[in-house]
Parts: structure tokens; C-alpha cells; sequence
């Protein structure tokens, strides 16, 4: 879930510094840098990384689907990356509990300086607590546009930077966050609600204890619900206010590959999700979310935690535009 929270303020401050332009945007003679066109993305391979995650049922931390998902992510990661990092954490949840979770890392060009993230969660919803028939809110659900599809373009992309080496100045490390969507159901929520973030656990983790000592970054691209049928992406308002420059540059980018019709210029609803822990900690991030105004779900698609959040309303087509997208926006810097 990624519930809206009140940061008006902390994105008022910081939305002065957001509009800082990239400096490697021109040549030396102002004249405009002439991008390059990346068309390696495959949407069908994609889809069958989507898939696969499903293959094992709801990803629930601490089940056995979710173990065994987290051994196949590592080994196709493992393919592909220079290296793989298998980050355990434990935590606690919304009721106390405490849980353990996994964030996977895998790094392309592991010694270069300027680095890039390309995140989404990979863990999936205990609870179907918006499903029309109450019956089944205490049943898992497969997520598989609620965190599989973000992780199925990356692992896509990691295949990309496999066979297409990057610029070796240019660093990428591809987290997939555990732990992100175990807050409490939503009739439940005022019970438990201690004043603190409940979601995101595994970014939250990450973002206070990196994989590596020090680790800096240039910029981060967090993906989520990025599988739907007539998507609308709008510039996430805490993504604006927090990094208006990199969702300016991204859009840009959006628009100049023709997919000005999904990827709207218009500020879209405050969304809380594992973007806000790493702004917080200094590195600046954008979330690429599916926001729906019209539904019934809020913001969220209509399948948003519910039974119907399943591969057969994954589309191809979204997740080939979101992929070529990001793919372009790193072969680019």
C-alpha cells in the first residue's frame, strides 16, 4: 500500500532546491546534446519476469513462496549483474511483531562513482483488504502489478545492461525492496496507528543502513504499479517536491518517445512510498506510479489490493513504454 501522508511542508522547503538543472545537459559550446535512442527493452520478456514472480503465489514475507521467490530474483540477478547483494534485515510491523525481510541488490559497474537506482518493492500484499467482498480481506494477494511489474522491468533492464554494456562512468544498482507492503488492513489501521511510517519497512532499512558504507547516489527512479491497462502517471507530488528537476528530466524524456498520452504533466495525488525514505536520507527520487482519479480505489487502480491484482490485468504494452523509458533515461545520462 502506499497510504498518502501530510508532508506539505518538508516538500515546501525542499522545493526550491528541486528545480537545480543537470549540468551535463549541454556541450561545451551550449549547443543541445543530441540523445540517443535505446530500443533493446522487450516487453513479451518483461511480461515473463512478471509472470514468474506470480508463478509462486503471494510473495508474503517470512512464507515459503516469498523464500523461494527471493532465491530465484538472486539467481537471475546473478546472471546478469556484476554483483549481487542479499541485504537481511529484521523489523517490526504495524502490531509489533517483529519480521523479517530481504532487499536485493544488483550492481552494474560496481567501481564507478556516478551511481543511479532503479528500485521497486518485491514483496506482495497480506491482506486483500479492499476487495469488494469482505470475505476475503485476511487472504494474500498476488501483487502482480502492486510490486511484480516494477520488478519485472527491472529485472528486464538488468538483462538490458547485461548485453548492452552502460558508459563505464555510469553506475546502476537495481534494489528491490522487501517488507514494503505489510501495513495494517485498512480496518484496522486507526488501532494500530502509532504516528510512525508503517509501510515501506524495507527501504526505510536501507535507507538508514545502505548495502555499502557511505554509498552515495546521483539519483533514484522508484517504479510501482507500472502494469496496468490505461495507465496515467502523473509527476507525483512528493517526487516533484522533493527532485522536480529529475521528474522534469524523466517526463522530457517520456514526451520525446511518444508517450506524452500516458505520462501527464499534471501534479499528481502525495503518495507514501519507499521514494520518501531515501529523499529523506539525501539521495533524490521519483516515483513512476499508476494514479487513477476516477477510481474507486482513491488514486490506485481498481485491482489495488485486491484478489483481482493478478496477471491477467498485466499489460505488455505498459510495461514495454515504462521499461523503454527508463532504459533510455540511463543510456542517455
Amino acid at each position: 500500500m502506499k497510504k498518502n501522508i501530510i508532508l506539505i511542508l518538508a516538500v515546501v522547503l525542499l522545493a526550491s532546491c528541486g528545480e537545480k538543472q543537470n549540468q551535463n545537459t549541454t556541450t561545451k559550446k551550449n549547443e543541445p546534446k543530441k540523445d540517443i535512442v535505446i530500443q533493446d527493452f522487450n516487453a513479451d520478456s518483461a511480461y515473463h519476469f512478471v509472470k514468474a514472480q506470480t508463478d509462486f503465489g503471494p510473495r508474503v514475507p517470512e512464507a515459503e513462496a516469498h523464500r523461494l521467490c527471493a532465491e530465484w530474483l538472486t539467481s537471475k540477478l546473478s546472471e546478469f549483474a556484476d554483483t549481487v547483494v542479499v541485504q537481511d534485515f529484521r523489523t517490526r510491523i504495524f502490531n509489533g511483531q517483529g519480521m523479517d525481510g530481504q532487499n536485493i541488490i544488483a550492481s552494474f559497474n560496481p567501481d564507478a562513482t556516478k551511481r543511479i537506482v532503479l528500485c521497486a518493492h518485491w514483496d506482495s500484499r497480506p491482506y486483500a483488504d479492499h476487495d469488494p467482498d469482505e470475505a476475503n480481506w485476511n487472504t494474500p494477494i498476488d501483487g502482480a502489478n502492486d510490486g511484480a511489474s516494477g520488478v519485472g522491468i527491472l529485472m528486464e533492464c538488468a538483462r538490458v545492461f547485461h548485453q548492452k554494456p552502460l558508459n563505464e562512468k555510469i553506475g546502476v544498482d537495481i534494489i528491490l525492496f522487501d517488507l514494503e507492503d505489510y501495513g495494517p488492513r485498512q480496518d484496522e489501521a486507526e488501532k494500530y496507528y502509532d504516528g510512525e511510517n508503517q509501510w515501506a519497512l524495507g527501504s526505510q532499512y536501507w535507507a538508514r543502513q545502505p548495502h555499502k558504507y557511505g554509498y552515495k547516489a546521483y539519483y533514484g527512479i522508484l517504479l510501482d504499479m507500472v502494469g496496468g491497462s490505461n495507465p496515467n502517471f502523473p509527476k507525483e507530488y512528493y517526487s516533484q517536491g522533493f527532485a522536480a528537476w529529475l521528474s522534469n528530466k524523466v517526463w522530457s524524456k517520456a514526451y520525446s518517445l511518444g508517450y506524452n498520452h500516458c505520462f501527464s504533466n499534471e501534479l499528481g495525488d502525495p503518495i507514501s512510498d519507499d521514494h520518501i525514505p531515501m529523499n529523506q536520507a539525501g539521495l533524490p527520487t521519483i516515483d513512476i506510479i499508476d494514479l487513477q482519479p476516477n477510481s474507486s480505489n482513491g488514486s490506485f487502480p481498481e485491482t489495488w489490493h485486491t484478489l483481482n491484482d493478478n496477471i491477467s490485468n498485466i499489460d505488455k504494452e505498459t510495461l514495454g513504454m515504462v521499461g523503454n523509458l527508463v532504459v533510455n533515461v540511463i543510456y542517455n545520462e
